[in-house]
């Protein structure tokens, strides 16, 4: 049995025992459709160095309304994997579509845009009243003044924000989680069709962040968008996530649903395991 440390309702962190409940219920039951990432046998190297790849062999297909987990040690590539989607990054070789388009025929900038991104650290503009920087995106696509105004309001809604409330506040005025929050409205504000997450949760108390956690569930059903979450989080991948890959020393080296993620035989995957145990006996 797999014990992971969470945190119920009440508010409180506990031990929960790793039940039905505790997988995401998605994970298996949805029909896959068409392709929105594709990743054929990519290599990603840093330009002028000796040193191994980064990332190597990777070939992934990822489908429309899936929410991925990539899931692994820090520096097995996760992040650059994320980063190659949207551009910030560029393979060195294979072939990446997104949209079934090659990424490296995308305009940058129309890419980044049809892409929502959530990172650590929010990346709130300071000088930016909440309203701002949650319609950046739609701002700048020229869209009319109420469509934006109206946006506002639903995806401040979805994320549990009273949109009056927050709209003229600044972030240094907000919590973390609320920061947070607003990191993710931002990033749905465009309406686009894939959401990558690097990490969103990382920086918050466990409380609060289980509660993210919860709420994002909570929305990812709401909106159908192909999600890539990075996260090195064993119990968050198999909350989160409808598919789980698991990358170590720049390579996939298993894929699985979360039901099914327990019982890999892979030693990464059981190192993962077994150190979610230990965290789960060093609290008892």
């Amino acid at each position: 049995m797999h014990r992971f440390l969470g945190a119920r309702e009440a508010g409180y962190v506990t031990m929960l025992t790793l039940v039905p409940e505790d997988v995401n219920p998605n994970a298996g039951a949805q029909t896959l459709s068409e392709t929105s990432i594709e990743f054929t046998n990519v290599e990603y190297r840093i330009s002028g160095r000796a040193s191994p790849p980064i990332l190597s062999g990777v070939s992934l297909k990822i489908h429309h309304g899936e929410t991925i987990a990539l899931l692994g040690r820090s520096g097995s590539g996760k992040t650059t994997m994320l980063k190659l989607i949207n551009r910030l990054r560029t393979c060195s070789s294979g072939d990446l579509l997104v949209e079934n388009q090659p990424v490296r025929d995308w305009n940058v900038i129309r890419l980044r845009r049809r892409i929502g991104y959530v990172i650590q650290e929010v990346g709130l503009f300071p000088h930016f009243t909440i309203e701002q920087n949650v319609c950046l995106v739609p701002g700048l696509e020229n869209w009319p003044t109420e469509r934006i105004k109206s946006r506002f309001a639903e995806v401040m809604q979805l994320i549990g924000l009273n949109p009056a409330e927050y709209a003229g506040k600044y972030p240094r005025e907000l919590s973390g989680g609320q920061r947070q929050r607003i990191g993710v409205a931002r990033a749905l504000a465009a309406d686009p069709a894939i959401l990558l997450m690097d990490e969103p949760f990382g920086a918050l108390d466990p409380v609060t962040r289980a509660e993210l956690q919860r709420e994002f569930l909570t929305l990812s059903r709401k909106v159908s968008k192909t999600t890539v979450l990075v996260t090195h989080d064993l119990r968050e991948a198999l909350l989160l996530a409808t598919r789980v890959i698991l990358l170590d020393a720049g390579r996939i080296v298993a894929e699985a649903s979360p039901g099914d993620f327990l019982s890999l035989d892979q030693k990464v995957a059981r190192d993962f395991i077994a150190a979610s145990e230990l965290v789960a006996g060093a609290t008892q």
